[in-house]
């Protein structure tokens, strides 16, 4: 390669350099204008459906146990809105401040997917996992509710995900398994006898 081909390549390779230098900081600006501020409330309930009753497993820190709570939420009749609508109203009561298992504000959940033969799989945000309280009992507690409060109220579902934003994650904070599907049956050996919720 003679000098004048090298002074050629290197200026073609200082411009890219510079120009995806550019392009990641507009990206990074952008990303930061877009992305709300910490949210300290609580998630608004759904605006449709009608009022039905349902059982949440809510999470108990001092006993270490689900404590099942009857609730009066509006519930669609569409299976994987209702079990999203399920999970935010357990997250109501979790983002209030006098919980008894506290979760990081702004925690919601993105969606819910259920997928034949019996699995629902919950997509939960970042601020959920990612200002979760780390420690094996805490974070046990919040994937057993979760599962309990999804299929207890929603016939048919056997095996439960929880993705973050959309991606498989190892774990909640360091302990509780995100990777795996969670065996329904098991969870419930896990938490004890709880009763039917109501029809």
């Amino acid at each position: 390669m003679n000098p004048r081909q090298l002074i050629i390549t290197v200026v073609i390779l200082v411009a890219a350099s510079l120009g995806m230098a550019l392009y990641a900081w507009r990206m990074q600006k952008h990303a930061l204008t877009t992305v709300p501020a910490a949210y300290s409330g609580s998630v608004a309930p759904p605006a449709s459906g009608s009022t039905e009753q349902a059982t949440l497993f809510v999470a108990d820190d001092n006993s270490g146990e689900l404590q099942p709570q009857q609730a009066s939420i509006p519930l669609s009749e569409d299976r994987q809105q209702r079990a999203q609508e399920l999970v935010r109203a357990l997250l109501n009561i979790y983002l209030d401040k006098n919980s008894s298992h506290p979760i990081a504000p702004g925690s919601d959940v993105r969606d819910a997917y259920l997928v034949d033969p019996g699995v629902a799989v919950i997509d939960m945000n970042s601020a959920f996992a990612d200002g979760h309280r780390s420690g094996i009992l805490v974070e046990d507690l919040t994937v057993a509710s979760l599962v309990e409060t999804v299929a207890q109220n929603i016939p048919g579902i056997l095996r439960v995900k929880i993705l973050v934003n959309g991606q498989e994650r190892d774990t909640l904070a360091g302990h509780a398994d995100l990777s795996i599907l969670y065996d329904v049956p098991s969870v419930n050996q896990m938490v004890g006898p709880s009763p039917s919720p109501s029809q």
